[in-house]
């Protein structure tokens, strides 16, 4: 059995299924990596050749061998390094985990090579998240002069208020938004979720909106951010240009689209808004998941604990002033 011959079956059940076209984009993408690792190992890009050494040697091979974003036009030298991230690797495992689990199990192949394969265990690190300064600074450094300075900085207003993902925010069209009502609805076939979701925005940000809009008019497409040129603008283009607007606003963090999603989400949690609606905001149906998504600065919570700590009561006496001696 040809492994082409078997990711095609699999992805035609997969789009059968009804799965998103990032998903379905992710399957091919992760799979080319698997077969380009058999070519660099000589191994026949055949179903017999599999088995659990081959896949743990393919883990070894992305920790040591791969190098970080190789090929990737929107990255420099600096960003590049041996190595993958163990995210990665488990997300580049994951697709080669669910193909042949549903090859299996739809009696197409006799076993399943990956049984017994585990993920590589991922740190829980702390997320860093922009403070309210860096934010300002971050959202000043773009020239609202010039079209595509004018189109990042309302991009990242919708990424800042509505709280979504990049490849959500740029597959928006004109007829997402509500400008009337201030809602931006992400329809199913765009979130990750595959639900769809209406947000509130803020008048601030449907005013910039309306004015890109606006500006678009020339323009023969229904998307509302779009290159110079009226092509829908790449993600990876403005994650670029927005890693250049953290080095012009001389903010030494890595400056990522998904950055501005953690920072809004930890200040709106710092603000005092509802874990739950900070939920329905994000899109996710799992609470755990927010959970991920919202790291508290440690000065929120220092604050959240000098007003509530239980020693402000039991401490109530020995902080009342003493009559001392005359």
């Amino acid at each position: 059995m040809e492994l082409d011959d078997l990711f095609r079956t699999f992805y035609s059940i997969k789009v059968a299924e009804g799965k998103a076209d990032s998903t379905l984009q992710q399957y091919k993408d992760n799979y080319s990596y698997f077969v380009n690792f058999l070519k660099v190992r000589d191994i026949q890009p055949v179903f017999k050749e599999l088995n659990r050494s081959v896949f743990r040697d393919y883990i070894t091979y992305m920790k040591t061998e791969v190098i970080t974003f190789d090929g990737h036009k929107y990255k420099t030298d600096k960003q590049r390094h041996k190595g993958l991230a163990p995210s990665t690797i488990n997300t580049r495992l994951k697709t080669m985990r669910v193909m042949f689990a549903c090859l299996y199990e739809e009696e197409i192949t006799p076993s399943n090579p990956m049984k017994g394969v585990k993920n590589l265990p991922q740190p829980l690190e702390k997320v860093e998240v922009m403070n309210l300064d860096e934010l300002k600074r971050l959202l000043k450094a773009p020239d609202k002069s010039m079209y595509a300075g004018f189109r990042d900085h309302t991009l990242m207003y919708v990424l800042i208020d509505g709280m979504m993902r990049i490849s959500e925010a740029t597959n928006l069209k004109e007829s997402n938004f509500d400008l009337k009502h201030n809602t931006v609805t992400i329809p199913a076939n765009i979130a990750k979720s595959r639900k769809p979701r209406t947000l509130p925005l803020r008048p601030a940000t449907t005013k910039l909106v309306k004015r890109l809009i606006l500006a678009n008019s020339e323009f023969d497409s229904e998307y509302v951010f779009l290159t110079n040129y009226g092509e829908q603008i790449d993600r990876d283009l403005f994650r670029k240009r927005l890693n250049e607007y953290g080095e012009k606003a001389k903010i030494k963090k890595n400056i990522h689209p998904h950055l501005l999603r953690h920072t809004s989400a930890t200040l709106f949690l710092e603000d005092g808004g509802s874990i739950r609606h900070l939920q329905m905001l994000l899109g996710h149906a799992d609470l755990r998941m927010v959970l991920r998504y919202t790291h508290l600065s440690n000065k929120a919570l220092e604050n959240q604990h000098t007003k509530h700590s239980p020693v402000n009561k039991v401490a109530e006496k020995m902080s009342r002033p003493r009559k001392r001696k005359i």
